[in-house]
């Protein structure tokens, strides 16, 4: 019965409705992260000078950016590896920008530490993202 299970499971995770799922599971923070930013900028912009980022609007706008174009070139399954680099490499700034937890103490010190450890856990996500996802020619001399 385990092995059965296990052949059930392995399958199941090995098409593309699991893939495409894993995917959007996996960038939808950024998805819902950019449409919230797009339909209240001032607040976008705001967050960017909470955090020290001059100009604001300037990262705000590049966050937007980022955060939509990335997840989107995921969800096409093309340049899956471009996506996963630009949220990945988002992802670990922004853990070094908005969770500092090296410069706090008490339970700010303890919810910042967990945060960028979690930024951290996303960014080896992309990682694998990239690494496994299926391998397409942009332009092919045959098409």
């Amino acid at each position: 019965m385990p092995d059965q299970l296990a052949r059930v499971i392995s399958a199941s995770l090995g098409t593309r409705v699991a893939w495409f799922l894993a995917r959007l599971l996996l960038v939808s923070a950024y998805v819902v992260g950019g449409v919230a930013k797009l339909a209240d900028w001032p607040a976008a912009v705001a967050e960017q000078a909470h955090f020290g980022m001059t100009p604001p609007a300037f990262w705000a706008n590049l966050t937007i950016t980022v955060e939509l174009v990335g997840a989107g070139l995921i969800l096409s399954g093309r340049l899956v590896w471009l996506g996963a680099g630009l949220l990945g490499g988002f992802t670990l700034l922004a853990a070094f920008v908005a969770n500092d937890f090296w410069n706090m103490a008490g339970e700010a010190r303890f919810h910042a530490a967990n945060a960028f450890f979690e930024h951290l856990g996303l960014v080896g996500a992309f990682i694998l993202a990239a690494r496994l996802a299926p391998p397409r020619p942009v332009i092919s001399a045959d098409s």
